[in-house]
């Protein structure tokens, strides 16, 4: 039994292949429309029926019988092979004749052709996606990028000399950012530049234009390309004769876009008396200027995310420092409740409080909101505080102390820096507090008596603004149940999806109406309040409050 299952195998083995080639040979027929000899398909069914009976009944003459047939159907297709291989050796097209050319042969020659003309292009395109991911490490890269899509445009296009002009939308200008070879300028030089070839292309590459000066910055408003070739009837060419090197030969103009924005101009030239710029060169140096424009656009990107990498990660760095600066908890201090909270809008906050019990008879309080974020924010932060709390322990006034912090912030004149603050000094022996202010950080205070809450802060230059500034007290006493409020611009100009803001009166009515709850209640009912207005709308400024209540 075992001998006679390893003799079928062979057979089997035979059956599913000769099965396998009956189909292909029926789906490749289809396709070709019946172009298969018959008994070229005839063969494998032949096998198939073969082999079917072999492995039913096993018999070697079958097996046999089954060979001999399929290879007599097999015949005639390798005579037709060898008669067409003696035809084409002789010169003889048995598949096509002059009048009926074959089409997928003419598409392919015609595929091929256009691949073989256009081979410099896409080669080019490619290089200059190498060089755009050169440019991202190298220093320098990207102006190297330009320079090789420029020296690449004036060779494909067998120019004499090209340009790179870019725009700066800041100033509403267009500059030339690379220049090579010889470029007889389309623009009126000026007036008192010597017309010697180093001096005027010396002029040219580092050019500056208005928008609607020359032809440059006309091809970058218009957007469309330009192929001049009689600069003397274009009135948008100056002559600048009689020398030479200076008439104008031929041009053409390329606007540069991204997604539909223009950002600057490709100019290719062509001495006085070369030969004019054709057609095809025009459509040549669109393709590059197209290959160009995504290449520029990945170094863009990779410049954003890059810096979109820095800022994240100096904003980490500087967020990690910035909350070891805000107090960890408020201390407990005889005849006063304390609430307060702060919520930074991204990255490192600009707001910043604390709360110093500084001598037996002062507590003082401080709210600031230091302009910008980041590093620079952070640092102005720092210096703050520790300006404050070092002198808050003398006997100076809140007005003398914010005098002198912004004398030491105002010399730092190698960072931008200004920040609001208000400074308040209480005296817990006579329930007396004393204040000042700088900038716009506001200070609310509600009396318990007449049930009425008003700003008692007034505007001055902020910290840092000016040096010599000199800041105003302001004191008054309060009694049990009176609540004083320091707060930033984030906590009121808090937005809805609407674009409706918090506002002060409904900060106000907020803090009025829960006036018999602690200090750490109102600020976390102000807390629930503004986040129930905004929702899931994104902030763009720091929201801090701390809330005073006398006992």
């Amino acid at each position: 039994m075992f001998g006679e299952s390893i003799t079928l195998i062979p057979l089997i083995i035979t059956f599913i292949i000769s099965i396998y080639f009956f189909i292909l040979l029926i789906s490749i027929n289809r396709k070709q429309k019946g172009s298969f000899p018959k008994s070229l398909i005839a063969a494998p069914a032949i096998l198939v029926i073969g082999m079917l009976i072999s492995i039913i009944k096993p018999d070697i003459s079958i097996v046999a019988i089954t060979l001999t047939v399929a290879i007599f159907f097999f015949i005639p297709y390798f005579r037709s092979i060898k008669n067409d291989n003696k035809e084409k050796s002789q010169g003889i097209d048995v598949l096509s004749t002059p009048d009926m050319p074959d089409p997928q042969e003419e598409a392919a020659k015609a595929e091929k052709a256009f691949f073989e003309s256009n081979l410099s292009l896409l080669t080019a395109g490619k290089d200059y996606v190498v060089h755009a991911g050169q440019a991202f490490s190298e220093e320098n890269g990207f102006s190297r990028l330009l320079d090789f899509i420029n020296t690449s445009l004036i060779r494909e296009t067998k120019a004499d000399g090209g340009a790179i002009l870019l725009i700066d939308d800041f100033d509403d200008v267009i500059s030339v950012k690379s220049f090579s070879g010889d470029f007889p300028p389309p623009y009126k030089l000026p007036e008192d530049l010597p017309h010697k070839v180093v001096r005027v292309e010396t002029s040219f590459r580092f050019a500056q234009f208005a928008l609607n000066e020359n032809v440059f910055g006309a091809v970058a408003t218009s957007g469309k390309a330009e192929l001049i070739t009689e600069p003397a009837s274009d009135p948008r060419i100056y002559q600048n004769e009689p020398e030479d090197f200076l008439k104008c030969g031929s041009y053409i103009l390329v606007p540069m876009a991204l997604n539909d924005n223009v950002i600057g101009v490709v100019a290719l030239a062509r001495r006085y008396g070369s030969p004019l710029f054709t057609d095809k060169e025009l459509r040549n140096a669109q393709v590059l200027t197209d290959y160009a424009c995504a290449s520029i656009q990945n170094v863009y990107s990779f410049q954003e995310i890059k810096e979109h990498s820095e800022m994240t990660r100096e904003a980490e760095i500087s967020g990690k420092i910035q909350q070891t600066l805000v107090p960890k908890q408020l201390p407990q201090i005889p005849g006063i409740s304390l609430g307060a909270f702060t919520n930074a809008s991204e990255g490192v906050c600009g707001d910043y409080y604390d709360v110093l019990p500084s001598r037996k008879d002062r507590v003082s309080f401080l709210m600031s909101d230091v302009a910008g974020k980041g590093m620079n924010s952070l640092i102005i932060m720092i210096m703050i505080r520790a300006i404050l709390r070092l002198i808050v322990n003398t006997t100076q006034s809140a007005a003398t102390i914010l005098s002198w912090a912004n004398r030491g912030i105002s010399v730092e004149n190698n960072i931008d820096h200004f920040a609001s603050l208000a400074l308040i000094n209480f005296d817990t022996t006579t329930n007396k507090i004393q204040f000042a202010t700088a900038g716009s950080t506001p200070i609310l205070y509600y009396n318990a008596q007449t049930d009425e809450i008003s700003k008692i802060s007034t505007s001055a230059d902020p910290i840092g603004v000016e040096k010599m500034t000199e800041y105003t007290d302001n004191e008054m006493e309060v009694h049990s149940g009176d609540i004083i409020a320091l707060y930033t611009d984030g906590i009121i100009e808090a937005v809805n999806a609407n674009g409706n803001q918090y506002t002060s009166e409904k900060l106000i009515e907020t803090i009025r109406s829960n006036n018999k709850l602690s200090s750490k209640e109102i600020a976390s009912l102000v807390k629930a309040d503004i986040k129930d207005f905004t929702g899931t709308t994104r902030q763009h400024d720091d929201q801090t409050l701390l809330i005073i209540k006398v006992l």
